[in-house]
């Protein structure tokens, strides 16, 4: 069986966890200005949060180079578990050791996940394209 070469797809995760990251870095620059340090701060931690969990996803399931579909598969498993354990713990630690404003903390977490709807929606099509060649 032949294996499964995933460079685009290593671009586009690694893409994503930019853009969560940037957009991060701007909603909490918006909360600190709106709202004051303590909303900016907390926005900044709730979109570190989600893009923290993003890039161990991406670390984990895209380590390899060429590899087999069941291996592929499993990698994303283990990272998608490694990316659920990394959102548990970093939200317990932030709820339990600092006094945030929620709604920037789940606002800019939430607001991950746009980048990555977006960036998918916007890869999806062009990996449809590379296999009909």
């Amino acid at each position: 069986m032949a294996g499964v070469e995933i460079p685009d797809a290593r671009r586009v995760a690694l893409g994503i966890v930019v853009g969560q990251a940037t957009l991060t870095a701007i909603v909490a620059a918006v909360c600190y200005l709106l709202f004051g340090p303590r909303a900016g701060l907390s926005a900044a931690l709730g979109g570190g949060i989600g893009t923290a969990a993003s890039l161990a996803l991406a670390l984990i399931a895209f380590r390899g180079g060429q590899q087999s579909p069941q291996r592929i598969a499993r990698a994303f498993f283990v990272g998608e578990a490694a990316k659920v354990a990394v959102v548990v713990a970093l939200f317990v630690v932030v709820l339990t050791a600092m006094e945030v404003v929620p709604a920037a903390l789940f606002g800019a977490y939430v607001a991950t996940f746009f980048v990555y709807w977006a960036a998918l929606a916007r890869a999806l099509p062009a990996f449809g394209r590379s296999g009909s060649k």
